[in-house]
């Protein structure tokens, strides 16, 4: 069946995880920017004739191995990976709105990243532009409530024990509920995208890798006019109240 038949992007995706390559150690041996690889990847672009001479001649394997589908049968190797996720060993970055503890650090090219997040932003108004990434992310509240603030949806608030999992590039934001100072939850985010870990560190600012220490950011939320002022909060027509988001 043609659903079958291997993509491009999925014998180039299978050469670079044969080579144990990251995708920028694959754009600086092929000389195709990381973008334009990634597309291929997954099936977005396609790459014309001179491009593929071109990552054959620089990667040093004949253009009918870009083309060559994979033995049938074949299984899929165990890595027989594990890690086991403590705090103390953890990645710890901290922001004006949440304390992160990254876990299980010394797994590279990790497909689901497990954080431990104390969250203390208490507005969406605080908290500043909603945030976007690939892939999906699931989070679970083990103390406190929270708010979820979403592009698409209106805010909802979890009680500790309650959880939701979302599309994790559809803007969003975590604050803590009314009538609570702090909460703290467990967060998985996934993608296949292998840079994932460094896709969070970017938009905490840092281009910090997987496995080294600690981060602190300055605040750098939006300052309210009038500091002594309490934020409002209305409701129209027994919705949700809505609040208006400005960048940070």
């Amino acid at each position: 069946m043609a659903a079958d038949q291997p993509t491009l992007g999925k014998l180039l995706r299978g050469l670079r995880t044969r080579n144990s390559w990251t995708l920028k150690q694959m754009s600086d041996r092929s000389g195709i920017p990381v973008s334009t690889l990634s597309k291929v990847e997954h099936d977005r672009l396609t790459l014309t004739y001179d491009k593929l001479q071109q990552l054959s001649q620089r990667l040093g394997i004949r253009m009918s191995e870009l083309f060559a589908e994979p033995a049938e049968g074949a299984e899929a190797v165990v890595t027989a990976r594990r890690s086991i996720g403590r705090t103390d060993r953890a990645i710890q970055v901290t922001t004006p709105n949440y304390d992160y503890h990254y876990l299980c650090p010394e797994l590279r090219r990790k497909r689901m990243i497990p954080v431990l997040t104390r969250i203390r932003a208490k507005t969406a108004e605080e908290f500043g532009e909603l945030v976007r990434h690939s892939g999906e992310e699931y989070i679970y509240v083990l103390e406190g409530r929270i708010e979820v603030h979403t592009e698409f949806y209106d805010p909802v608030v979890l009680e500790e024990g309650e959880s939701i999992y979302i599309d994790s590039q559809m803007g969003h934001a975590y604050v803590v509920a009314e009538d609570c100072d702090e909460a703290v939850v467990l967060g998985v985010c996934s993608s296949a995208d292998e840079g994932l870990m460094n896709s969070l560190m970017s938009l905490h600012g840092t281009d910090r890798a997987e496995g080294e220490g600690r981060v602190h950011l300055p605040d750098r939320r939006p300052q309210r006019r009038n500091a002594t002022a309490s934020p409002q909060r209305t409701k129209r027509d027994g919705k949700s109240p809505t609040r208006k988001l400005v960048e940070g």
